[in-house]
């Protein structure tokens, strides 16, 4: 395959290698090189250095979105109810345990004292069943572009037959339920190509002296001379010193195809797998912000992991059923058409919410413990300050 024809002036030079410099005259300031223009070349590859490779006449370089699966061979398993609907048990805390809960927030508040949590007595305790519904989805997502790298010797194949299908090339999956991606090199798509950025050439040139390779004393600004007749000792007197980047040439090794001048071109494949998640939590009437409830675990009631979920039947919270139906359709409406659905999966949790109501002093205080991790929300905690031994 003939290669494309390099982009660009062909008589173009990038300036010379340190020529040595004249003395600059006494008292003349030596000649200050041109400004480097902002651009040194092209910063994306130009459209002609892309084959129209059959199958992927819509890959452009920084990528091309993702890439709708293909109809499945066979008819998609439908999702079948759970066989056996679990045992809706409830637990709850006892005193001992919600006034734990208490004196371990106050000992890990650096101004709080632990008397309201030794001394204050519980009057009331009310359970709020919280349950949490949770559906993931599991997916591979794939999108291809063009690539390039700098040629050292890699296999050109491109053209040498038809290249697979996106779809097609095997790739590893990952546990269920766990992000990953990777990259893969479409096969028969790779070629080689002059360097874009350099015009094939290997070298750019250097922006610090505008390929010059030499820029003003910065000891002497250029005359030549210190003081008087003291000639210059950094640049001996020549008014000019070396370029410090590029060492004098004028010219630095390209960053693109870092000096071999030409590049290999190929379709890049990504994939994804995505593990996407969505929660409902049931609102409920204890004055506990639901926020909070993000931040803890709770007791798992129920899980279901296929191919494809059935929404959840038989709860006695009518709230998470509707949830449950709505996510479950909402989820393989909208992944199906981008992605792969691998596996899907649908927990209950419940989340124990108490609210404590305690006597402290002669008033009445409340506090929330939360959580199997019994976290505690103690806004209006009554002794915020120690200063004094309790």
């Amino acid at each position: 395959m003939e290669s494309q024809p390099v982009l660009g002036h062909p008589n173009r030079t990038y300036g010379v290698a340190n020529p040595g410099y004249m003395p600059a005259a006494q008292g003349a300031p030596a000649m200050f090189a041109p400004p480097a223009a902002e651009s040194q070349g092209p910063s994306a590859p130009p459209a002609s250095m892309f084959d129209s490779m059959p199958g992927y006449e819509g890959t452009v370089a920084g990528g091309g979105g993702c890439l709708p699966p293909p109809m499945p061979a066979f008819p998609v398993p439908q999702p079948e109810p759970h066989p056996e609907q679990p045992h809706w048990n409830i637990p709850s805390i006892t005193e001992d345990t919600a006034r734990e809960a208490l004196l371990l927030y106050a000992s890990s508040k650096c101004c709080y004292s632990k008397a309201p949590a030794k001394d204050g007595v519980i009057t009331n305790m009310d359970a709020f069943n919280t349950y949490r519904y949770r559906l993931e989805t599991f997916t591979e997502s794939r999108s291809t572009q063009w690539s390039h790298e700098p040629y050292n010797g890699q296999p050109v194949d491109a053209f040498a037959q038809p290249p697979p299908g996106p779809w097609d090339i095997p790739a590893q999956s990952p546990n269920f339920f766990m992000d990953e991606k990777q990259m893969i090199k479409v096969p028969y798509t790779s070629s080689m190509k002059p360097c874009h950025a350099c015009v094939g050439m290997g070298r750019k040139p250097c922006k610090d002296c505008a390929g010059a390779g030499n820029k003003v004393c910065w000891v002497c600004n250029g005359s030549g001379y210190r003081h008087g007749d003291d000639r210059c000792h950094h640049c001996n007197g020549r008014g000019r010193e070396n370029c410090s980047h590029c060492h004098g040439q004028g010219s630095r090794q390209c960053d693109t195809c870092h000096g071999k001048q030409n590049l290999l071109v190929y379709i890049n494949l990504t994939v994804k797998w995505t593990n996407n998640i969505d929660n409902y939590v049931v609102e409920q009437s204890s004055g506990l912000q639901i926020d909070n409830l993000s931040k803890v675990s709770g007791k798992e009631l129920f899980r279901d992991s296929q191919y494809l979920v059935y929404p959840v039947m038989g709860f006695p919270d009518p709230t998470v059923v509707n949830a449950a139906q709505r996510l479950v359709s909402e989820h393989q409406a909208k992944f199906s058409q981008t992605s792969r659905i691998l596996q899907q999966r649908q927990t209950i949790e419940l989340i124990p919410v108490t609210k404590v109501t305690y006597s402290w002093k002669g008033k009445s205080h409340i506090y929330f413990v939360y959580g199997n991790e019994f976290k505690v929300d103690a806004d209006n905690y009554p002794a915020t300050c120690c200063c004094s031994i309790q």
